[in-house]
């Protein structure tokens, strides 16, 4: 059976181990949001027993203790031969989604619209690689964020451009790695504040690759992953001791393109097609005291503070 998309783009979700906890898979189910979920062979019928097979995209390789990133650039080539020109990715911890609106988070109860929103305001523009949300916990209330930030790290929920060059690799911080590589080619990122997802603290969740690859996140494990970025990326990467463990930090702001220009400047390039209209489109989406039990509006003038703006309509 072939998942129907709400969203422009399909939803993968790569899972392993996490059959009976579910975690994204129960949170975007809960929002009626459709997506499928790639898994090792050996545990395609688990996931068919809790998830329904028509979910599933059997992966053609197991246990190859690499890490995340074949069964992520499966994924992508996956995409790429469905016709289409970008996709999302998602971690299988992240137990929901929310809009930030006037510096307050409202956890999403129904329906696709963040992720339309974000779909739409990205495809705008010629040069935005990767994109995703930025985690709850890094928002609080009373605190000005902007509706995005540009050229940082994306992590956990990715919206890619399936036209560039790279590809996942390494066996750790394969996230980080790639929005590195993108940023020193010249393109952009865009971490969304005004959309947010809630992601279970790493190591809290079992399953996934906490035994396979990271060994229960013991010491060596830390030492290891940031070792390993800081080898490929020497010029912006160096360790420190951070919580009581070896840690990796990153400069982004010693990252440069191939021209040798601050790679956090890269320019966002408006698509000549793209007419900017002043209009709001809310995407379906209303903003409410209590879900379930108060259809009166939270703020009456939601839909004036709506985001994105000057959406073209077609």
């Amino acid at each position: 059976m072939t998942v129907k998309f709400e969203t422009r783009y399909p939803i993968y979700i790569l899972s392993k181990g996490r059959w009976e906890s579910r975690i994204t898979m129960k949170a975007l189910d809960g929002m009626g949001v459709p997506y499928r979920i790639a898994v090792e062979p050996q545990e395609f019928d688990n996931y068919a027993a809790t998830c329904g097979e028509d979910k599933l995209l059997e992966l053609p390789f197991s246990n190859h203790g690499k890490g995340s990133g074949p069964a992520r650039n499966w994924c992508w080539e996956h995409s790429i031969s469905e016709g289409y020109d970008r996709h999302w990715l998602m971690d299988d911890n992240l137990y929901e989604f929310w809009r930030l609106h006037k510096n307050k988070r409202y956890r999403v109860e129904r329906g696709s619209g963040i992720f339309r929103a974000a779909e739409d305001f990205v495809d705008r523009y010629e040069n935005i690689a990767l994109s995703g949300f930025q985690y709850k916990f890094f928002c609080v209330d009373d605190y000005p964020y902007p509706p995005y930030l540009l050229n940082t790290r994306i992590m956990s929920c990715f919206l890619i451009d399936n036209k560039i060059p790279h590809r996942w690799r390494g066996r750790y911080n394969e996230d980080v790695d790639l929005s590195i590589r993108v940023l020193k080619d010249g393109l952009c990122t865009m971490l969304f504040y005004a959309f947010l997802c809630g992601k279970a603290r790493t190591g809290t969740v079992k399953g996934g690759n906490t035994t396979e690859v990271y060994n229960n996140y013991q010491e060596d494990a830390s030492l290891n992953k940031s070792k390993m970025l800081m080898e490929m990326h020497p010029d912006v990467v160096t360790l420190a001791e951070r919580y009581g463990r070896v840690h990796h930090l990153v400069d982004l702001n010693a990252i440069k393109t191939k021209d040798g220009n601050p790679a956090r400047s890269n320019p966002l390039v408006l698509k000549k097609s793209v007419d900017i209209v002043n209009k709001v489109d809310n995407y379906g989406m209303n903003l409410v005291r209590e879900w379930g039990t108060d259809d009166s509006f939270v703020d009456p003038s939601f839909s004036d503070n709506a985001f994105p703006l000057g959406r073209k309509h077609v």
